[in-house]
Parts: structure tokens; sequence; C-alpha cells
């Protein structure tokens, strides 16, 4: 396998592999898979609404300079501005 194979930065080992074909040979509990529901978790008791929002190159340089520095999501960083209006 080669060195550059990683989740979340973590290598990913030969041993890693057998594990998970040992673990999805004995099979999963679809019942439970199914529970967990689809797409990502809400941000709260009521849906959240995806929108689009349009940002110039230097904008977008400025949202990522600032989600980096903070170590925040650009969608975090936003949020925030929002609540702080």
């Amino acid at each position: 396998m080669s060195e550059r194979e990683t989740i979340n930065g973590t290598p990913v080992t030969e041993e890693q592999i057998a594990a998970w074909a040992v673990e999805a040979q004995a099979g999963y509990d679809v019942a439970t898979l199914k529970k967990r529901g689809r797409g990502r978790p809400g941000r709260g008791a009521e849906p959240s609404q995806v929108i689009a929002l349009r940002l110039t190159a230097d904008e977008i340089s400025a949202l990522d300079a600032r989600a980096e520095h903070e170590g925040k999501s650009r969608s975090e960083v936003i949020r925030e501005a929002l609540a702080s209006a």
C-alpha cells in the first residue's frame, strides 16, 4: 500500500484494512445503520436551510484566511459574523 493513503491524516495500515475486511465479512446490523439517518446532523431542534452566497475572490481569500487562523470552517465564521451583527 502506498505511504500516501491516509484517513484524516492518519496512515492506513494493512492491519487496519484486514480488520475492516473481517468486520465486513461478519456483516452489519442494517436496522442500526438505518437509524442513523441520512445527511449531516442537524444544528438544532429546527431544520436548517442551505443558502447560496456569492463572494468575490478577495472575499473568499479573507474568509479562508480567518477560518484557518481561528481553526474553524467557512460556515462557522459566517455564522459567528451573523450572530454578532
